[in-house]
Order: C-alpha cells, then sequence, then structure tokens
C-alpha cells in the first residue's frame, strides 16, 4: 500500500495561489470534498489514518486532501493547512480525468 499521510508534494493548482509552486506535506484525505454533491458534515470523510484511507478506497479525482506548506525561511512546515483538490498536487496528477 502506497503511503499518503505524510508525503511531501509540490502544488500545481490555481485555487490556492500563495501554494503554487510550493511544497506540501499531506496531512488528511477529505473524500468526495471536491464533488459538488460534498456534505462537509458526513461523519467519515476526513481521514487521518492510512488503512481508513485505503477502506474508502484510496485517493480519487473526488477528493480533497488537507495539507501544510513548507516555509523554507523557518525550516519546518506551516501550522496553517489548506485543502487543495488532490488532482492538483503533483503526486496525484494521474488521477485527472483527462480531456478527449
Amino acid at each position: 500500500m502506497k503511503k499518503t499521510l505524510g508525503t511531501v508534494t509540490t502544488y500545481h493548482g490555481n485555487e490556492h495561489r500563495y501554494l503554487r509552486g510550493h511544497q506540501v506535506r499531506i496531512i488528511a484525505v477529505i473524500k468526495n470534498a471536491a464533488r459538488d454533491d460534498y456534505d462537509p458534515d458526513a461523519d467519515d470523510g476526513y481521514l487521518t489514518d492510512e488503512e481508513d484511507i485505503a477502506r474508502r478506497g484510496g485517493v480519487t479525482a473526488d477528493d480533497r486532501v488537507e495539507v501544510q506548506p513548507w516555509i523554507a525561511k523557518e525550516e519546518r512546515f506551516s501550522f496553517v493547512s489548506s485543502d487543495p483538490r488532490a488532482i492538483d498536487l503533483d503526486c496525484f496528477k494521474h488521477l485527472a480525468k483527462r480531456e478527449a
């Protein structure tokens, strides 16, 4: 099973412009949060355990991930997090639906 939590990758999306091109660390997966019908009050959508992520089908194009950006000046990850779409991270770009 490929590890998701703790993975360090690069953000390439446009939603969080301040993160573009920066290294981020994945701290959680928010299942189906990129879908139009996402229910933020669902109890089982915020995943912080690798086994739970696997049980829910792994990371998909419908998911968002909670990430912390790397602060080079301070040589640490930020305490502040963001929730980009999974497909906007380098490690999940292969999940993006290709247009014909």
